[in-house]
């Protein structure tokens, strides 16, 4: 069973709504300057005051989902370690930015893509061993790999794919969706 006290409740959702806020930002302000299509996510350190902004919405998302992870008992230790890992994940890509494209990858930039390579296999993981106990997570958490899936190959594909940016964003928009519908597990079991 998920089990959290009505503190931790509204830390969850608050902080995801709020991890919102700063991503939508960088969005408005970065346009012109970044094509979300091509450019990925983590460019946005690039543009005035991106870092802090940036750090705002991954270091929240890393503070929920380590609550969200104290706070699924019952679904078993290795969906609570795997979203761990993914709040470590964030946190390490935070603390380790990218590098502009185009730059040779330096030691941060190797650490970044790999914190985000085992943040991006672990949340949807969690999502599928969760699921196992709450089938109406299910569909999600498959859309959450299949996504998690192609943004990382993207990565390793031979040649340019003009679309990485894009894929990360529904990307993204999974991982959320997936982390919502744990809070909402959460919720309807306390």
């Amino acid at each position: 069973m998920l089990e959290t006290g009505a503190n931790r409740r509204g830390l969850v959702v608050g902080g995801l709504v709020f991890s919102l806020v700063p991503i939508f930002y960088l969005h408005v302000v970065s346009a012109g300057q970044l094509n979300p299509i091509t450019d990925v996510i983590s460019d946005y350190v690039f543009v005035r005051n991106g870092t802090g902004w940036l750090a705002a919405t991954s270091l929240t998302l890393a503070i929920v989902s380590a609550v969200l992870a104290v706070s699924m008992r019952g679904v078993g230790r290795s969906a609570q370690w795997l979203m761990g890992t993914w709040a470590a994940g964030l946190t390490v890509a935070t603390i380790f930015p990218t590098d502009p494209t185009g730059d040779p990858t330096s030691i941060s930039g190797y650490i970044h893509r790999y914190a985000g390579a085992v943040m991006f296999v672990a949340l949807p993981a969690a999502g599928l061993l969760i699921a196992r106990r709450f089938p109406a997570l299910l569909g999600i958490a498959i859309t959450a790999s299949v996504s998690s899936a192609a943004f990382l190959v993207s990565h390793v594909s031979f040649g340019e794919f003009s679309a990485r940016g894009l894929t990360e964003r529904v990307l993204f928009a999974s991982l959320y969706g997936l982390l919502f519908a744990i809070a909402a597990q959460v919720r309807r079991k306390t």
